[in-house]
């Protein structure tokens, strides 16, 4: 996994970034998986989004990764595809500059089992981009991805 390599957090931080956030489009048979957030959320209550999820204090960007795909969607990366990375900055909801790395993962035999966190999740393809419910930035990250 070199795609998610630490000079990407040391150039963010040249930028002014104060907090991370890695995200996967996870992907099989030309679909990619979102996930609808809770309309009770106090941060982008019922929006679609990527799996994704905060950087913490001391850890890599691969483990934190694993870590928010095993909570949010049941299963760790294993296999990042090497030619799709994708950035995006934001202010999170306290107000710091935050920059998302995401990244391509392939589903492969793993079966979705959602965290509380979220409260459906769907299969989109190109044509459903478009109305799906996510932020600028994250219909951007997904378009590019189909582009690819």
């Amino acid at each position: 996994m070199t795609v998610l390599v630490e000079e990407l957090r040391d150039s963010a931080q040249r930028d002014g970034v104060e907090k991370f956030v890695v995200g996967a489009v996870i992907h099989s048979d030309g679909s990619v998986l979102v996930v609808t957030r809770s309309e009770l959320d106090d941060f982008l209550p019922g929006i679609d989004e990527l799996p994704s999820g905060g950087v913490e204090v001391g850890e890599s960007l691969t483990a934190a990764l694993d870590r928010e795909l095993l909570e949010e969607v049941g299963f760790e990366s294993e296999v990042i595809d090497g030619d799709f990375l994708e950035h995006f900055d934001y202010r999170s909801a306290s107000g710091r500059l935050t920059r998302q790395f995401t990244v391509s993962v392939p589903l492969a035999d793993r079966i979705v089992k959602l965290s509380d966190e979220h409260v459906a999740a769907r299969w989109i393809t190109a044509r459903d981009v478009i109305g799906a419910s996510c932020t600028p930035e994250t219909q951007g990250v997904i378009e590019t991805w189909f582009l690819r």
